[in-house]
């Protein structure tokens, strides 16, 4: 854009422009051709609930980001007829509580057609049936734990758990057996060890993978559990050491896994610990995270996907440098099909709270091409995109080494 020379002739039409929007009832924003979108009808909100500061805002800065640039393209290409979308992210701050006081105001909000979100597990809990009792849709990018969508007993008697919540990646039943198959039969590692920080995700995340461990033929040598605030780990590294594990696998995340893994090193602890989606970020790597350590990590390297291309391009003439982390690409596919379920919903016309029970619907039918690859939902609202990938820290950044699905 030129700021310095510019033309009469540019003024007096950009005078007529404004006299003539004076004197209409519209309000129009710019499209697709160069023309622009009829948004008389008001202005509808996408709600983000993820932690925006704290330890882990590297992962939710990137999904609320990534589903502002989903409802700017949708608003450029006039998506919902006769709307304007805009985003209201809401900062969870990594917190069950603060999770659901976010929930909350957003529920509250009769134009809100629903909500990307959460990143944790353990959030989830909370907002899942605050948003359920107004029958606002939840795509969440990141939540990993199967309960959320099947219940407790997931495996042996699946049980959708509220109609009104989705995710756009795979589930930890599968991530965690998808790593312990690469630990035991591709890096040979047979003598396990587990800590975890006893929340939700991290704790759902190492049980799946002990089990398939020991139908590999592993062991878990020990498990120990740390707090999410902890610092010092040199007591339950100890314990960890006198065991000779091959691997320790960490259940949780990486403001925790990065000092853990450095401070093994430090101990001559001189294995690699391998994590979750959780740990996979550079912040894990910058924090301490050794040359070896592993992760898993949801869905095919962002980069590597045709389907990605234009996301990524458009992300960084967005907003630069700034990385759209793990879950940028899973986000802005959640937000779309929020977006492409309003626009079947409405199909032109008006917006009202009694519309939510058609949206929770349309959400469920939703099908379309998005940056992760297909993008669509089961009978359980999970993701029937089962890809995972598994990174390995190599010259001090995570490099992908295999990608595929689970196969037992």
């Amino acid at each position: 854009m030129r700021k310095h020379s510019v033309k009469s002739a540019a003024i007096v039409g950009a005078a007529l422009l404004v006299l003539a929007a004076c004197g209409s009832n519209k309000n129009e924003s710019s499209g697709n051709n160069g023309g622009s979108c009829d948004t008389s009808k008001g202005t509808l909100t996408v709600g983000v609930v993820a932690p925006l500061s704290g330890n882990l805002s590297a992962l939710g800065i990137g999904i609320k980001q990534s589903a502002e640039l989903a409802v700017d393209e949708a608003n450029k290409k006039c998506t919902v007829k006769g709307y304007k979308l805009t985003v209201s992210a809401q900062d969870d701050e990594a917190n069950p509580a603060k999770g659901a006081q976010a929930a909350t105001k957003l529920s509250t909000d009769p134009n809100v057609i629903g909500v990307v979100g959460t990143l944790n597990s353990s959030v989830a809990q909370t907002v899942q049936p605050i948003l359920r009792d107004k029958k606002i849709p939840q795509v969440s990018p990141a939540n990993t734990n199967p309960t959320l969508t099947r219940g407790n007993d997931f495996l042996t008697a699946p049980k959708r758990q509220f109609d009104n919540y989705f995710r756009v990646c795979t589930t930890d039943d599968l991530q965690g057996p998808y790593a312990a198959n690469y630990l035991v039969e591709k890096a040979g590692k047979k003598k396990i060890a587990i800590i975890t920080d006893g929340k939700t995700y991290g704790e759902g995340l190492a049980a799946e993978l002990s089990k398939q461990v020991a139908k590999k033929g592993g062991t878990i040598v020990g498990s120990e559990k740390v707090g999410e605030k902890d610092t010092d780990f040199s007591g339950v590294i100890s314990k960890i050491k006198a065991l000779a594990p091959e691997a320790v696998y960490y259940g949780g995340e990486y403001p925790v896994a990065g000092p853990l893994s450095k401070q093994m090193a430090s101990a001559g602890l001189n294995v690699p610990l391998m994590g979750g989606d959780g740990i996979f970020d550079g912040k894990f790597i910058e924090l301490g995270g050794k040359e070896g350590d592993l992760a898993t990590s949801v869905g095919a390297p962002t980069e590597s996907l045709a389907t990605a291309k234009a996301f990524v391009d458009a992300y960084k003439a967005k907003f630069g440098k700034e990385d759209y982390a793990a879950y940028g690409a899973f986000s802005y596919d959640a937000a779309n099909a929020i977006i492409g379920a309003l626009a079947a919903t409405l199909n032109g016309g008006d917006w009202a709270e009694g519309k939510r029970e058609d949206m929770l619907t349309n959400v469920g039918k939703y099908s379309g091409s998005g940056a992760t690859g297909e993008v669509k939902f089961d009978q359980y609202g999970d993701s029937t995109n089962k890809v995972l990938t598994v990174y390995q820290v190599t010259s001090g950044k995570w490099k992908d080494v295999q990608t595929g699905t689970f196969s037992g």
